[in-house]
C-alpha cells in the first residue's frame, strides 16, 4: 500500500521492493506456499516435522545471510527469503500447536505481543516503521524480525479463525479477504500508509493459509482436494515468473544506468 519504495537515504539503496499489485500477489502466494510447502515436505516427501524444521531453518539462515549481504534490492534473493520465512513461520506455529499443545488463543496473543514489541523497539530506535527507508543493517534486521512474526502470527490467527472458531476454509478466506479490502479502502481514503501496509501484510498470511487449506484439503474436509504438491508447484511457478519479470526489469534499468 506504499506507492513507491525505490528511494535512497544517505546514499544507500532501499532493500525492499516497490509495493505494487505484483508485490501483493507474490506475498499472498508465498504465504500459501508456506502452508502447503511445509505440509508437502513433512508428509508427502517423508521428511517428518522435526527434520523439515531443521532443514528449512538452515536454508532460511543461508538465504537471510545472502539477503543481508546484498547492497540493494535483488528480487530473487528477497522473495526466496520471504518464501522461506513463510515456511519457517508456519512451522513455528504448528510446532507450538501440534507438538507442544499450546492453545491457538495463547500463540496468537504471544505472536501479536512479540510483533508489538518489535514495532515499538523499531520505532523507538529508528523513529519510523516505514519500509521506504530500509537502508541500514539495523533497520533490515528489524524488518525481517517483524516479517517472521507476521507470518507466525498470521498462521496462528488463521488457524484460530478457521479451526477453533469454526469459520472453515471458505469463510475464513472470505473474512480475511474482506478485512484486507476494508484496509485498502481505508488507505485510499487517506489512512496512514505505514499502518495500513502492516495491517494488510499481517492479514495476507491467514488469507493465504485459508486458500492453501481450501485447495489442498480433501473434499470431505471442505477442501478442493488438489493436494499440497500440486498447489505448491502451481503457486511457486507463478512466483518464479513474477520474480523473473521483476529481476529482468531491474537488470535492464541498471544496464541503462551504466550505459549512460
Amino acid at each position: 500500500m506504499t506507492k513507491s519504495l525505490v528511494v535512497t537515504t544517505s546514499g544507500l539503496l532501499n532493500k525492499v521492493p516497490e509495493v505494487t499489485l505484483a508485490f501483493w500477489i507474490i506475498k499472498i502466494m508465498s504465504t500459501t506456499v508456506g502452508e502447503t510447502g511445509a505440509d508437502f515436505l513433512a508428509v508427502n516427501a517423508g521428511l517428518g516435522q522435526g527434520s523439515t524444521r531443521v532443514v528449512m531453518l538452515a536454508v532460511l539462515a543461508v538465504a537471510l545471510f545472502v539477503q543481508l549481504r546484498t547492497s540493494r534490492y535483488t528480487p530473487w534473493i528477497y522473495w526466496l527469503t520471504v518464501v522461506l520465512v513463510s515456511i519457517v513461520g508456519t512451522q513455528i506455529t504448528d510446532m507450538l500447536t501440534d507438538s507442544l499443545g499450546v492453545s491457538l488463543y495463547i500463540s496468537t496473543t504471544v505472536f501479536a505481543s512479540a510483533l508489538a514489541v518489535i514495532f515499538y523497539l523499531w520505532y523507538r530506535v529508528e523513529g519510523t516503521l516505514s519500509i521506504r527507508d530500509v537502508v541500514t543493517r539495523r533497520r533490515e534486521l528489524f524488518y525481517w524480525g517483524a516479517i517472521l512474526c507476521t507470518f507466525a502470527l498470521g498462521t496462528a490467527a488463521g488457524d484460530l479463525a478457521t479451526e477453533a472458531l469454526g469459520l472453515g476454509f471458505v469463510w475464513g478466506a472470505v473474512a480475511f479477504g474482506t478485512l484486507i479490502g476494508i484496509t485498502y479502502a481505508a488507505w485510499r481514503m487517506g489512512g496512514n500508509t505505514v499502518l495500513t501496509f502492516w495491517i494488510a501484510y499481517i492479514l495476507t498470511r491467514p488469507l493465504g493459509a485459508a486458500l492453501g487449506d481450501l485447495l489442498t484439503q480433501a473434499k470431505t474436509y471442505g477442501g478442493f482436494g488438489v493436494g499440497a504438491m500440486w498447489t505448491s508447484a502451481l503457486f511457486l511457478s507463478v512466483i518464479v515468473m513474477l520474480v523473473a519479470v521483476a529481476q529482468l526489469g531491474i537488470s535492464g534499468r541498471r544496464s541503462a544506468e551504466v550505459a549512460e
